[in-house]
């Protein structure tokens, strides 16, 4: 599921939309204390009130907000053993196609029950699952066509789950235009943070307009922060690595390959080299995700100017650090971004930020045994609105 699909679909949590129909709801409340569900409620979604529903469907596109492999995360599902009745991908594929709503309830309460084993939450926790249908027009159609010209669509069931905490509301003064006094609130019924989900996932994942039902699509509450009990433990997946990771990654490898010290140019050409490997956003139906495996890496490294650079020193690198010769990391993932100063330099008298193409002008010298930062600039360098004076320190 690449971000253009995830947009597509989060575009259509509102109320005014004929692609998205939410059927069914079911909440959950697990007190912090507590093993165990407090209250559960089960009912159809357009029996809400309108004002429930806006809620619900703005906390169901944040579940989906952020970026894939910082905050959302394909999971694979564990294989699973014939005798394992409650393994979680065979609870939503059953729920995605029961008709029977206590069915569906039944399968996503055993979902629940697995949330709240072995595992103590900070605060009271309400987790909401919801199942419906995405329809998506088999054409792209301009905005300046009718709408009613959706007579093909690709129909896609789904399941989407948030987990939301609680809050005691704050004591505060009001004022009771009935009694006309001032006096303090007595408001003790605990207030659903909806606008911060602290989690969730999607069942399945929608991949070139069709459903995979080996995968799930899971939403971390905080960027590069994926919580792998629940991942392991609630959803029965297989490890993954982060965006986070993988940078990580590459960096040990760079080193296990060129070793400790590198310039800010041969750095700036593996960059570039990198950069020029992804697409330009916006590009065509979908979306290519390039790859860095070792084959690619030694290409990379030698088109970077890196010199007695081998495959058998790229695998053993791989090997090393990944115990895996075979791993690929996706190359958006390792570049720091183009659009931006994303390169931050730090030292003990100031921090700088540059843009990736402009590392080149970077560059550590020493002058007079002493080491320096010297920045190649092209216009005149002015501190507090004075222009400053040009020193010939390097002969």
């Amino acid at each position: 599921m690449n971000k253009k699909d995830v947009a597509a679909f989060r575009k259509q949590f509102k109320l005014d939309t004929d692609l998205l129909k939410i059927i069914d709801i079911y909440k959950v409340y697990i007190k912090q204390e507590s093993s165990d569900i407090f209250h559960e409620e089960s009912q159809p979604f357009a029996l809400l009130d309108q004002e429930q529903q806006e809620l619900f469907l703005t906390n169901f596109k944040k579940v989906l907000g952020g970026k894939l492999d910082m905050k959302l995360f394909e999971v694979s599902f564990a294989p699973q053993a014939e005798e394992h009745t409650d393994h979680t991908q065979r609870l939503l594929y059953e729920g995605l196609h029961t008709k029977e709503v206590v069915d569906w309830k039944s399968n996503m309460q055993s979902i629940a029950q697995k949330m709240v084993q072995d595992v103590q939450y900070e605060k009271d926790i309400v987790v909401t699952f919801i199942r419906g249908n995405y329809f998506k027009p088999t054409k792209r159609h301009s905005d300046e066509e009718e709408v009613a010209d959706r007579d093909e669509v690709y129909k896609n069931p789904f399941i989407l789950c948030s987990m939301n905490q609680t809050e005691l509301p704050k004591r505060s003064l009001v004022f009771d235009f009935i009694g006309r006094e001032f006096k303090s609130s007595a408001m003790t019924d605990p207030i659903i943070n909806l606008a911060s989900p602290i989690g969730g996932f999607l069942f399945p994942v929608f991949t070139d307009n069709a459903a995979d039902v080996n995968h799930i699509l899971y939403a971390a509450g905080k960027t590069n922060k994926p919580d792998m009990r629940f991942i392991e433990d609630v959803l029965d997946g297989e490890e993954i690595m982060t965006a986070e990771d993988d940078k990580a990654v590459f960096e040990e490898i760079i080193k296990e390959v060129v070793g400790e010290e590198v310039n800010t140019k041969t750095l700036a050409n593996v960059y570039d080299e990198i950069n020029s490997m992804l697409v330009v956003e916006d590009e065509g139906e979908g979306e290519y995700l390039p790859t860095l495996d070792t084959i690619e890496m030694e290409r990379v490294l030698k088109a970077s100017g890196v010199k007695d650079v081998s495959t058998e020193k790229v695998e053993r690198a791989f090997q090393k650090v990944l115990e895996d010769k075979t791993y690929e990391m996706k190359a958006s993932h390792v570049v720091p971004s183009y659009a931006s100063k994303s390169i931050k330099i730090e030292t003990k008298v100031a921090n700088i930020a540059i843009s990736p193409q402009d590392l080149r002008y970077v560059r550590q010298v020493t002058v007079d045994g002493k080491r320096c930062i010297l920045i190649e600039v092209e216009e005149d360098t002015v501190i507090e609105g004075f222009k400053q004076v040009p020193e010939e320190l390097l002969k």
